[in-house]
Formats: structure tokens, sequence, C-alpha cells
């Protein structure tokens, strides 16, 4: 039977991956692949696991030569985006469509017109070539005033765009647009792979929404300086008192809660089964051992709770958050 759609095929219709062991009929495989590649999703992982499809089994899987070339194309422009000796032409009309958008050290060197562009410029700072001087700051565009005009509007229309939620990607510099459906900040450019924050546009770990960054996993806005550092403040002069609280809550809570709720399953018989049939000697016997085995287990619980929680806690306010109010 195929995970994904549930129908009983024959053993020749699983094919084998060099990724990983999972199998999945081949119908499903190419729906699923045409898919991810009509997103930009390259690489292609497992549709059951992160590990990413091998080339080779990718294109033995898709079924239509137009989505192999748009594979490969895609491919290729996330290892130019993460191989740092690429360059891209700073040209308005160099437009990728004509893909004569990339320029690398190894094939043009310094100063060389692109073939096809004509634009000259230096490979460090991506200015009119300049081969009788060093790089200087930021110097007239390359485009001709029809170009330059085009670039202005080209400006505005991101301007306008970043305001309509899309904005651009902090390592490759894709447009991403993140629909206003209260989903979280946590974003992946489909392009180049980065992870990042959708309110600070800074590359990312799992971890930044816990440091005191400002940023929060829904909000619309980072916090201000000021909201961020009095709640940096709050939470150092009242950790102490809320940890205490918190423990004196929850050490009665897990000691007697956990034997009751035993108990009251015992007696009901399990959660959405019928009442016991045993006699009430036997049941009266159950729930009493499972009270009984509940009391001695309960008070371990209680101590594993407190005791690895309280410091993780501690940790977190007495070394992140200080920190960052040091910073």
């Amino acid at each position: 039977e195929c995970p994904l759609c549930l129908l009983p095929q024959p053993p020749e219709a699983f094919p084998s991956l060099a990724s990983c062991s999972h199998r999945s009929c081949w119908a499903c495989l190419e729906r699923y692949l045409c898919l991810a590649v009509s997103e930009s999703r390259v690489p292609v992982s497992c549709p059951h696991c992160p590990a990413a499809l091998q080339p080779a089994d990718v294109h033995r899987l898709l079924p239509q030569p137009a989505l192999r070339d748009k594979y490969e194309e895609f491919l290729l422009r996330r290892l130019l985006v993460a191989d740092p000796g690429t360059r891209w032409c700073p040209a308005p009309d160099c437009s990728p469509s004509q893909e004569r958008f990339l320029i690398t050290l190894s094939l043009v060197g310094l100063g060389v017109p692109r073939e096809g562009c004509g634009t000259e410029f230096c490979y460090h700072c991506r200015q009119p070539w300049h081969p009788d001087g060093p790089c200087a700051p930021p110097a007239p565009s390359l485009a001709s005033p029809t170009a330059q005009q085009e670039e202005l509007a080209h400006g505005e229309a991101l301007a306008q765009a970043e305001a309509e939620d899309i904005k651009v990607c902090p390592r490759c510099s894709a447009f991403i647009m993140k629909i206003n459906d209260g989903s979280c900040n946590r974003m992946n450019c489909t392009v180049c792979g980065c992870l990042f924050c959708w309110l600070c546009l800074r590359e990312i770990s799992d971890m930044h929404f816990l440091s005191p960054s400002g940023c929060t996993f829904w909000g619309k806005r980072p916090w201000s300086r000021t909201r961020r550092i009095m709640w940096q403040l709050g939470m150092v002069l009242g950790a102490p008192m809320v940890i205490s609280l918190a423990a004196g809550v929850a050490v009665p809570v897990i000691t007697i809660g956990i034997p009751i709720y035993m108990g009251r399953k015992v007696l009901a018989g399990g959660p959405g089964s019928r009442r016991s049939s045993h006699s009430g000697c036997q049941q009266c016997l159950s729930v009493t051992s499972s009270v009984l085995l509940s009391l001695f287990v309960s008070p371990i619980i209680t101590v594993l709770t407190v005791g690895v929680g309280v410091p993780l806690v501690l940790t977190y306010v007495y070394g992140t958050v200080v920190l960052s109010l040091c910073r």
C-alpha cells in the first residue's frame, strides 16, 4: 500500500530512492516532484523525511523535459547564490530572462565586458571599470538614461511591494511574499534555503524568537527598544518571585493531581471505554493500587520537573537576558 495515496500497488510500482529507504508509488512521486519543482522548492526532499532526493532520481521520476530543465536551473541558481565568487551584473537591462545576469571571476576576470551585454565593471565594488585606481565608493550608475528611469521605477515598485508584505531575502535578494493569514515570522527562502526572520530580515536559528531580540513569533513588527529593555528588566527583577510562585503552585498540583487523575481513570475503566465490569472489590483494589503507585511516582516527577525547569529558566534570565542588557 502506498503511504501517500493509500492504494494497493504491485511491488514494481515502488521505485527505490538513493537518498533514503522510504517507498511511495511512482504516480505519487511524479505528482509530488512536479509540484515541488513548479514552486521552486529545490533541492526536493523526500515526502516522508528531510533527506534531499538525488538529482539522478529526480531526472528519472520527472516526466516532462521542461520540468527537468527547470530543476537544473534552480539547482544552478542556488549553487551560484551560495558561491562567494559569483557576482551579479549591475546593469538593469541585463535581465535574468536573457540568461546574462551572472558573472564569475573564473570566467571573465576583471573589467572584461560580458558577451551580449557589454557592461564593464569592477569585480570587487561593482562600479564602472577603473583600471588605474583603487575601488571607490558607489559611483554613477552603469545604466543609460532610459535604464536609469526604469531602475527608478523599479525602486518605487520595490518600495510599494515591501509595503504590501513583500520583502527581500537577506542572502540572495529574492522577493518573498508573506500572506497575511496569521502565520509565523519564521521564513524559509525557496531559492537559497536561507532561514530568516520576517520582522528584522536577519538570518536566524531556532532560538531567535526565544532570545530578547524584540522579534515575536506571530507579531506584526518588532518591539521598540524601550519596550524591549523594560521587558528584560522586568524579567531580571521579577524572575525570583515568579519562579517561586510557579514552583509553589506546581509542586502540590503535580503531587496531588497525578494520584487523583490516575484514580479517576482506573475507576472509569480508561478513556473512551465502558465502565469496568469487575466486581466492586476488584475495582476498589485496582483504584487503591493505582493511587498508591501514583503517590510514590508523583514526588519523583515533581522533583525532576522543578529540578530541571527552574535551573533552565534561571540560566536563560540571568544569562541570555542579562547579556543582552549589557550589550
